[in-house]
């Protein structure tokens, strides 16, 4: 138990840091909640001065009376005005700060932790996580601050009039200590399931919204929307315990508060016959203004509890560790040379390595072919030549230096990928072909790339060009016109090494053809690794690597695998068979033992 409350303890003082930047906006807004606190205490006291002035005879000074009391509400404003200005200030560069960091830190994370975690709760946790963070550290720092002012002053005056009487509430602070101290608990374990059930929510409808064209395919219609209805109603019944919890507390605080003033009013009665009646007065007025402060800081609680909860979601992604880039070695431009030696890889959490002792070597300029079965590691080979995932067992050498040895930026400004499911953003065609590193690339340089990839072949047909907005992942173009645009960029970057996984899957029978001429232009001048289904684009691929369950079994030229007739000579028959069958180049594409 101590060792959570420690726990929520750090978790708490973190996110204060997070203020620190903005200490002095923090400062002016404390200045002006000591203003709007300090009027509530000085109310009680004038309203027992009114008092003693209309009981004496002369009645001296009763003039100025209304002026201060105006006065009182002049300064409690504008206390307020300050406090909550200055505190939303930093509440939003707080928000600002956070949200930042958390993207930036997701542009750090490694493949891997993508790979094991729902979008939906990344998401999540960069919109409504960081919102119920930030109310902890400003909103319920805000109450605490003015509340906890104003309740501090009306006992100070309350101890300064009649101290023994006072002692009321030190009797039972203990009582509302472990009310709070429990309460507290059970908010952040609510709040906690709450935030997971929103991360859930965001993930299925983007599911939907990604996928809506399968769902009405399929009739998912009933299904996602049972997936959705069944995930509110979890919130709901969180939110709803969160809300009993709060309900139930407020009151309960109320009760015990309210016999703590009965029985102080009862004592006052007996206690303070000799007291002035303005005394009287001002002494219960302190005593009732009271209860205010001490329900909110009780509410302040909870948003802290909430703020807590998220926390500890935020800080688990920024202590995720991000790429490991331990190399120090950079080259301008490599050669192109790429060998495997003794190569084997397991993924986290597999039953059986996806790569078992590979070896062989690609020579500058030279086109290596990687064919196979569905599950045979083609596309985890290329994976770990960008270091997507860390290889320990055995070396993969770029240019005879060992991958891990490079910046991890300049070991892939060295490579180019084009992958089989294309990923573009919502922006211009000539800014997805110029994307991040390339956007410094001239118009005619993206002009040049997407001729060479035969995309300017439906690009000069559009309205707008290489300036026409295409939509989310390139909703607005078709498969074949989406893969032409990522291998434009890939052309782009003229990077040494391309990695074509699948890259001409999508394509139809003529356009696949002005692209092979154009990839033979520029195959000629870089190593390109080449991941194939249609074994008809790879025959002039100097080496082609027969994989099958991890392993290499076959190796050499496309005739002389043809002569070996084993593994490759298999799937080039069957292959030839579903195109004489079919009479349809790339049917055997949707063939699973060629996959």
């Amino acid at each position: 138990m101590t060792k959570k409350s420690n726990k929520s303890t750090q978790i708490y003082k973190r996110l204060l840091t997070y203020v620190k930047p903005h200490v002095w906006l923090f400062a002016i807004s404390i200045v002006g909640f000591l203003m709007y606190s300090g009027t509530q205490t000085l109310f009680a006291a004038l309203i027992k001065h009114i008092i003693d002035t209309l009981q004496t005879e002369t009645r001296e000074g009763m003039q100025y009376l209304p002026l201060l009391f105006s006065g009182l509400i002049v300064i409690h404003g504008i206390g307020a005005y300050i406090g909550n200005y200055f505190l939303a200030k930093v509440s939003t560069n707080v928000v600002h700060s956070l949200r930042c960091e958390i993207f930036d830190h997701y542009t750090r994370l490694p493949t891997a932790y993508f790979d094991a975690n729902n979008s939906g709760y990344m998401i999540s946790r960069i919109t409504n996580n960081v919102g119920q963070v930030t109310q902890a550290t400003t909103d319920a720092v805000r109450t605490i601050v003015r509340e906890g002012f104003t309740a501090i002053g009306l006992l100070i005056y309350l101890f300064y009039s009649n101290w023994m009487l006072s002692l009321v509430f030190v009797g039972i602070a203990p009582i509302i200590v472990l009310l709070v101290s429990y309460v507290s608990k059970r908010l952040r374990r609510i709040s906690k399931k709450i935030q997971e059930s929103i991360g859930d929510m965001t993930h299925i409808t983007s599911e939907l919204v990604g996928g809506h064209r399968v769902v009405r395919s399929y009739g998912g219609e009933d299904y996602e929307r049972q997936r959705f209805l069944d995930s509110s109603l979890y919130n709901r019944r969180q939110s709803l315990k969160l809300a009993t919890t709060m309900a139930v507390h407020n009151p309960i605080m109320q009760f015990i508060i309210a016999v703590a003033l009965s029985f102080l009013m009862y004592m006052a009665l007996y206690f303070m016959k000799q007291a002035s009646v303005g005394e009287f007065v001002g002494y219960l007025t302190a005593a009732f203004l009271l209860p205010k402060p001490i329900r909110q800081l009780s509410d302040a609680n909870s948003d802290i509890q909430k703020g807590i909860a998220a926390a500890e979601s935020l800080f688990e992604i920024l202590d995720e560790p991000g790429e490991i880039d331990d190399g120090s070695y950079q080259a301008e431009r490599c050669q192109g040379a790429l060998e495997f030696k003794n190569l084997t890889f397991q993924y986290v959490g597999a039953n059986e390595p996806a790569l078992v002792d590979i070896n062989f070597k690609a020579e500058p300029g030279q086109t290596i072919a990687l064919v196979g079965a569905s599950g045979g590691g083609k596309s985890t080979l290329a994976n770990l030549v960008s270091r997507f995932y860390p290889h320990e067992s055995g070396e993969i050498l770029l240019d005879g230096v060992e991958i891990n040895s490079y910046k991890l930026a300049n070991l892939r400004k060295q490579l180019a990928l084009v992958n089989q499911q294309v990923t573009l953003f919502n922006d211009t065609i000539a800014n997805n072909i110029a994307y991040g590193a390339l956007a410094t690339a001239s118009r005619s340089q993206i002009a040049q790339a997407a001729t060479d990839a035969y995309a300017m072949e439906f690009v000069a047909k559009l309205e707008y060009g290489l300036d026409t907005e295409i939509g989310e992942n390139g909703v607005k173009l078709s498969g074949g016109q989406r893969q032409r645009l990522a291998l434009a960029r890939a052309l782009l970057k003229d990077a040494p090494i391309l990695i074509l996984d699948e890259a001409t899957s999508a394509l139809d029978t003529e356009s696949e053809r002005y692209i092979q001429a154009a990839l033979q232009k520029v195959m000629s001048n870089r190593t390109t690794l080449v991941i194939a289904h249609r074994l008809s684009t790879i025959e002039n691929a100097d080496v082609i690597l027969v994989m099958d369950h991890g392993r290499i079994v076959e190796r050499g030229s496309h005739w002389e695998l043809i002569a070996k007739k084993g593994a490759y000579a298999r799937l080039h028959s069957m292959q030839f068979k579903d195109h004489a069958d079919h009479g349809a180049v790339g049917v055997a594409s949707a063939n699973p033992l060629i996959a």
